[in-house]
């Protein structure tokens, strides 16, 4: 009886001892983790940009004189030619007609030495007349031709300044406001010569900088054929102007303009224009971008912040997984992958972000598994529980613009234009005294 007694404290000690150990073992981390993907992704990265009239001039008096009358509403679109200003021509008038009477007793003094002239040389001819008096003749006789052509030049010259008292528009666009007001002496060689700016809205630049590092992606991606253009295979290439002759819609690779409502506008925009230079401060390439504008709409404005991004270009393959499984180090960017046994190894990775994914380059392959989440709760080398996460590219969301945008905003504009009293001036008319 004994022994028995003996034999089960026996048992018991060593199931209690069992207990003990299990209880001291460490149950593993639970993890969420993903599994790598590799699919063809669209390079969906925007910018922010400025959009820019395609021409910005200033418009400025090319003589002197009294600014007489605006001719113009201020902010409204013109067309080439149209007369904005009035300066006051009567000097202009009176200085024209000076020219041409200097002329005309130039013309006088040719045709009187011509004459002359001609008599001399018949007289010459039978010696009637010296070789002297024939010589002065002639000089007199071409000495009035040039002047002539002086006076004609003269005439041409008040003319000219005559046509510049009218101040026409020399582009179709966008007339700013007026800087002098009616009434103002101004001067064509100071600041008063200032009259107003001129912006042509049809094409729209837009303007952006890419940051150096993509730039290098895109071109080392096309040349590996890591990345393609549209329908267009590595390798192939077209030069500047070719590019810019094509149509808009022919092109592989193009530009979308993000309004500030979100809605794309309705042109498409070729890349027309990349800096030969990397911004040494911002480390970015300036590129410009060319939008029509057909209906000389204000969808898009000179001035206005909009954001921007390339269409066309594809990665090919990629090796993708979510932004929240990437570490940031001081040197480098590092995933936790798990491994058959479910320990976690430490991975530098090469990658860029693009929109809440990174796409990688050099580190990763499909199929792995990488922790997504809790990753301060995990070290290299420790064995994890994983709960497998599902995990998608998203399809992007297609941002239209209506066609009739265009209409619409056509109407607003010229419901603002009819709801304003017409705002040209004009000097006063000063009543002439009654003649006595």
């Amino acid at each position: 009886m004994k022994k028995v007694v003996l034999g089960m404290c026996f048992v018991l000690c060593t199931f209690s001892a069992c207990q003990k150990q299990q209880s001291s073992t460490p149950a593993a981390t639970v993890v969420s983790a993903v599994k790598v993907i590799q699919q063809d992704l669209p390079w969906n990265i925007e910018y922010p940009a400025q959009v820019s009239g395609s021409l910005e001039i200033q418009i400025r008096a090319q003589v002197s004189g009294i600014l007489e009358r605006r001719l113009y509403n201020e902010g409204e679109y013109v067309t080439e030619g149209t007369q904005l200003f009035q300066i006051d021509d009567a000097e202009y008038k009176v200085a024209l007609e000076k020219a041409k009477g200097s002329l005309a007793q130039a013309q006088a003094e040719e045709r009187r030495t011509y004459r002359t002239f001609n008599r001399m040389k018949t007289l010459r001819a039978s010696n009637a007349v010296s070789q002297q008096d024939y010589d002065n003749a002639l000089s007199a006789y071409e000495t009035a031709q040039a002047n002539v052509k002086v006076a004609q030049a003269a005439v041409e010259g008040a003319q000219i300044n005559l046509g510049y008292t009218k101040v026409t528009a020399p582009i179709s666009g966008i007339v700013g406001q007026a800087v002098p007001s009616v009434g103002s002496l101004i001067s064509a060689q100071g600041e008063s010569g200032y009259l107003t700016n001129m912006v042509q809205i049809n094409p729209l630049y837009v303007k952006f900088s890419m940051p150096s590092s993509q730039f290098n992606q895109l071109a080392q991606g096309f040349i590996s054929g890591q990345i393609a253009f549209g329908d267009m295979a590595p390798g192939k290439k077209e030069g500047a102007q070719e590019y810019r002759d094509k149509d808009v819609n022919d092109v592989s690779i193009y530009v979308e303009a993000i309004m500030p409502n979100g809605e794309i506008y309705p042109q498409r925009g070729k890349i027309i224009f990349f800096d030969s230079s990397e911004n040494a401060q911002t480390s970015s390439i300036a590129m410009k971008a060319e939008f029509a504008n057909p209906n000389n709409s204000r969808l898009l404005m000179p001035g206005q912040f909009v954001r921007v991004h390339l269409v066309g270009a594809t990665f090919k393959n990629a090796i993708l997984i979510p932004s929240s499984a990437v570490l940031h180090t001081a040197k480098e960017l590092m995933v936790y992958v798990v491994d058959a046994n479910n320990a976690v190894e430490a991975r530098p990775v090469q990658a860029d972000l693009q929109d809440d994914m990174y796409v990688v380059t050099k580190g990763l392959k499909a199929g792995d598994i990488v922790i997504s989440e809790g990753l301060s709760r995990v070290r290299p080398g420790q064995t994890v529980q994983v709960q497998l996460q599902d995990f998608e590219v998203p399809v992007p969301q297609e941002r239209t613009a209506p066609k009739a945008d265009e209409v619409k905003m056509d109407q607003f504009e010229q419901a603002i234009s009819d709801a304003e009293a017409p705002d040209a001036q004009a000097l006063p008319k000063v009543a002439q005294p009654a003649a006595n």
